[in-house]
């Protein structure tokens, strides 16, 4: 089951995670960008959320940020700082700080460019700075993009190479998001302001899904936007249990009243590319978003065909999810989560009979770009980021040129699979105690307990031998739980009912 839609909650629950990098192409220049100044008004092209107020346009800042407040259009660009976020005096606010930070646009090097990529419902706006010197240090560059997708209300920032100029401003520069008054923000582990490199990294700031909602999404069998649903689909999906007590009104009210239910499940949608629906499933009632999308456009530019996302075959694209991220796999560009892009994984290799076939390491029947073990070493890809970079696929350890997801036979891989043996986590699934046993010789720094959002909602310290873990507090879900040791971090999943 998957309930979704992209309509976000409450206002400051922004979390961020690391996510594979990944640079996309924007080529129209960026009007009116004098060294520290902001843009005029530029439309995104369709609507976008930001800390719970609408938004169809942006200004952004030669600094390296993009603003939400209109009246800030042609004015100045704040170059100096020293205060870490949220602070009420932050010299900027109600803004994604891409890589904030005093750029020097006097010298014409660097180029500033915008672009949208992609295929609405799903498209994203782009902004990036490339090699752009840093002030004072005109030696030193930045280079770095931020991505706003439609729909979806999710900021991605993919740093590609930030340099640092100590000898002004300190080197301060501090990657997050920041609200309006300046009291809410959010910034990656050591990207708030201070004095900092990075390479090739991303990162992504997002609040939860909506678990009111149950998103439908089918392909477009004639591109006239109209298409028929199984409801049984969506059926087994909220009450996989007894499915025919759910049933579909073509209004809240009538679903409040569970009066005119919609007795034919076969539904074909009146309101061409997107239409809304309610549930009453068990008494509870859930909107149930229908929409229609073409199939011929691929929305995450993963190489995967939209129309082969469906893994489930039941014609729902949304309610194939196989990292539980919360987001389809059909707008996912990472379909298992294992900070690999799904189109690196999503690469062909011929067979003994020359016939070419989605590249399947450990041939254990599931393809790379699904598999968040690809090397069948039973430890989980995402864990052979040995040099902590959040991108296993620079890590050779052994400088064979094979990176080391790909390689089971990787001294460290095998070390790490030994220590995941011996620390376990039970009951799975719990409802309000969760053991950890740890039977290695590593001790344990800390324990911390995420949701699929990637937000932390719980962490303790800790020692060799774990007291139990009381979640009872928890919402029923899927969460993650990150276990420090001495050397490395191993990852579990567990079941809150």
């Amino acid at each position: 089951m998957l309930l979704i839609s992209f309509t976000t909650q409450a206002q400051n629950d922004y979390s961020v995670i690391p996510i594979p990098y990944q640079v996309y192409t924007a080529t129209v220049p960026v009007q009116g960008t004098n060294d520290d100044q902001l843009s005029l008004a530029i439309p995104l092209g369709f609507d976008f959320d930001f800390y719970g107020t609408t938004y169809n346009q942006v200004n952004i800042g030669t600094n390296g940020y993009i603003s939400f407040t209109p009246s800030v259009g042609g004015g100045l660009s704040p170059w100096q700082f020293d205060s870490t976020i949220p602070d009420a005096t932050f010299e900027v606010k109600n803004s994604f700080l891409g890589c904030y930070h005093d750029m020097n646009n006097a010298n014409g090097e660097g180029t500033l460019t915008y672009g949208v990529v992609g295929s609405a419902p799903y498209r994203r706006f782009v902004v990036l700075f490339d090699n752009h010197s840093l002030f004072s240090c005109t030696t030193l560059k930045s280079s770095f993009q931020m991505i706003l997708y439609e729909t979806l209300d999710i900021m991605d920032v993919q740093i590609i190479d930030k340099e640092t100029c100590t000898g002004w401003n300190a080197g301060r520069a501090v990657t997050g998001i920041i609200d309006q008054s300046g009291l809410f923000a959010v910034t990656p582990p050591n990207r708030n302001t201070s004095s900092w490199t990075a390479f090739q990294e991303g990162w992504r700031f997002q609040r939860p899904f909506s678990t009111n909602s149950y998103l439908f999404a089918k392909c477009d069998d004639d591109a006239d936007g109209i298409v028929t649903f199984n409801l049984q689909v969506a059926q087994n999906d909220l009450f996989a249990a007894n499915p025919t007590l759910v049933t579909f009104y073509s209004n809240e009210t009538d679903a409040i009243s569970q009066t005119n239910a919609i007795t034919n499940l076969n539904y074909t949608n009146t309101a061409a590319n997107l239409e809304t629906l309610y549930a009453n499933v068990n008494g509870e009632v859930k909107s149930i978003i229908l929409r229609v999308i073409d199939c011929a456009n691929d929305y995450d530019l993963d190489s995967v065909d939209t129309a082969n996302e469906d893994l489930n075959a039941d014609s729902n694209l949304a309610n194939d999810d196989t990292d539980l991220d919360g987001i389809p796999n059909f707008i996912d560009n990472d379909d298992d989560g294992d900070l690999i892009l799904s189109e690196v994984e999503y690469v062909f290799a011929r067979s003994a009979s020359s016939a070419l076939v989605i590249l399947d390491t450990d041939n254990d029947g599931i393809p790379n770009y699904l598999d968040s073990d690809d090397d069948g070493d039973g430890l989980l890809t995402i864990n052979e980021d040995y040099n902590g970079n959040n991108n296993p696929a620079d890590d050779d350890t052994n400088a064979n040129s094979i990176p080391d997801y790909l390689e089971n036979a990787v001294t460290l891989g095998v070390s790490s699979y030994a220590i995941q043996k011996d620390i376990t986590i039970y009951p799975n699934p719990t409802s309000s105690i969760l053991n950890i046993e740890n039977k290695s010789n590593e001790s344990v720094a800390a324990v911390s307990i995420y949701n699929l959002s990637g937000a932390l909602v719980k962490e303790v310290k800790s020692s060799t031998s774990l007291p139990s873990i009381s979640v009872a507090e928890l919402q029923s879900g899927i969460y993650f739980v990150k276990i420090q040791m001495n050397t490395q971090v191993v990852n579990y999943k567990f079941i809150k009912n």
